[in-house]
């Protein structure tokens, strides 16, 4: 049985391996890359129209949630231990030259993130209970049926199959076992009272569908992220001379490769880009059914506002933890060039260590309450997506008890020691960009034409506008 076990490990890894390997680095990167020539990069042409659609209170009824509940929903899911841990470990394993390709990442990842929600709109459905369905799944069988026709609903069913077995992992039993820890460390609290709360909490969220789900994640994520924005804005401000360094070592060692040991540069890339795309998930096709929910009849509209989600999670947060980091102190480097961290720390714990040491007293705690409430939004982000992949593989009528399922494994996750589970959804969260990306490229005609039309059609209105102005005068 030991034999077995160890064989399904060693199976997981190197498929883990190449999930998060070079080549698919290179398929994420240069996929968005392709997208965003296409666009012109509108994901920042267009930034403050993007932030105005966003507040915007003109929408349609054609939907569950609104936009800006959509967006929410979206970067409930992705704004998490990836923002806190994930960065500090990119730092630790890649040094600081990692935060630039991030940075990279995000930039080329928001035209992904804008594809990606353009096709959800327009290829999702309704269900049988009048609820929207869409992502990946469906705009792989009805976007790709229509334009190249053929039987595609085979890709949609593995997208969904990978994103049903991620969730549990990813966005389940990983989130409640950092909370539990997390709590455990900062107010001494057992983790199987933890994990009951936990699942309390999510149960009485999640009984009420996306509509409960949208209205708890667009209250919990703005607040957190701008307690976290502001506590990382008050280090960097007492830090400010310190700055100008700290983006040094990050250009610096982007294309040196010494940040880790003389290690090469391809380790400095692969992990700025891995931990990049964990943390925002553009191109893994997981924030379009979020975004597919949206009362947004205009495909452009809601790819506009998607756009967002890598620009806010990645280049605002992920760089205001990294900034934390680097002028902290605790990352040092030889004379040589070789970088030394205080106690070898890394992930979450770097972090928290990188806070505390800026802000004695409170900064550990910003760090530890915005992982435990970053953690539960999370939960409830992917809840909302895994019962969506397994609707498309068992039906509307099967996710009660995916349901049921999720709040188990809950409490599951904050109690049990989870490497294999982590190893696991973390090779299947990164298998769900592979019929993602194959359908973003083969629809990406689909994404430049609906781009083109919305663009020459406010055009057109600002042109009538204006004639019509000094009419009304």
């Amino acid at each position: 049985m030991e034999g077995l076990a160890h064989t399904i490990e060693t199976f997981v890894g190197k498929l883990g391996s190449f999930a998060w390997g070079p080549v698919m680095i290179v398929f994420l990167v240069g996929t968005g890359l392709v997208l965003s020539l296409g666009t012109r990069f509108v994901q920042f042409r267009r930034l403050g129209l993007a932030f105005k659609l966003l507040f915007s209170k003109h929408h349609a009824e054609d939907g569950d949630i609104t936009p800006f509940q959509a967006l929410m929903t979206s970067l409930s899911a992705t704004i998490g231990t990836g923002n806190i841990a994930g960065v500090a470990t990119a730092i630790a394993a890649g040094g600081p030259g990692a935060v630039f390709w991030m940075w990279v990442t995000a930039s080329v990842g928001g035209a992904s993130k804008l594809g990606e929600a353009v096709l959800a709109v327009k290829y999702r459905v309704t269900n049988e209970k009048g609820e929207k369905s869409g992502g990946p799944m469906y705009y792989i069988k009805n976007g790709m049926q229509e334009r190249y026709g053929g039987n595609w609903a085979w890709l949609g069913w593995a997208f969904a199959l990978f994103g049903f077995i991620a969730s549990f992992g990813i966005g389940n039993m990983v989130q409640s076992n950092s909370v539990a820890d997390a709590v455990r460390s900062t107010l001494g609290v057992p983790t199987y009272i933890t994990g009951i709360v936990l699942a309390v909490a999510t149960a009485l969220v999640i009984i009420g569908g996306i509509k409960s789900i949208a209205r708890v994640t667009s209250k919990i994520v703005p607040i957190m992220a701008v307690v976290y924005v502001l506590g990382s804005l008050i280090v960097l401000v007492t830090k400010a001379s310190l700055i100008p360094e700290a983006f040094g070592l990050i250009f610096s060692n982007a294309f040196t490769g010494k940040a880790v040991g003389g290690g090469l540069l391809g380790t400095v890339i692969r992990f700025g880009v891995a931990r990049g795309v964990f943390s925002n998930e553009a191109g893994l096709g997981s924030a379009p059914i979020a975004h597919a929910a949206s009362k947004i009849n205009d495909p452009a509209v809601q790819g506009l506002i998607a756009s967002l989600g890598s620009f806010i999670d990645t280049l605002i947060i992920c760089s205001m933890t990294a900034l934390v980091i680097l002028v902290s102190g605790l990352v040092q480097f030889t004379p040589e060039g070789l970088m030394a961290i205080e106690g070898g720390l890394s992930g979450a714990a770097l972090s928290s260590a990188a806070y505390g040491q800026s802000l004695p007293g409170i900064g550990s705690f910003i760090v530890s309450f915005g992982l435990i409430f970053f953690a539960f939004s999370t939960i409830l982000g992917w809840y909302y997506y895994g019962s969506k992949c397994f609707e498309y593989i068992a039906g509307v009528k099967a996710v009660e008890i995916y349901k049921w399922m999720w709040v188990v494994l809950v409490f599951v996750g904050a109690t049990t020691s989870l490497k294999f589970v982590w190893n696991l959804s973390d090779t299947f969260n990164g298998l769900m960009a592979i019929p993602n990306l194959v359908a973003l490229l083969a629809l990406c005609p689909v994404i430049f034409e609906t781009v083109r039309r919305y663009e020459a059609k406010e055009a057109r209105d600002v042109k009538a506008a204006a004639v019509a102005e000094p009419v009304s005068k």
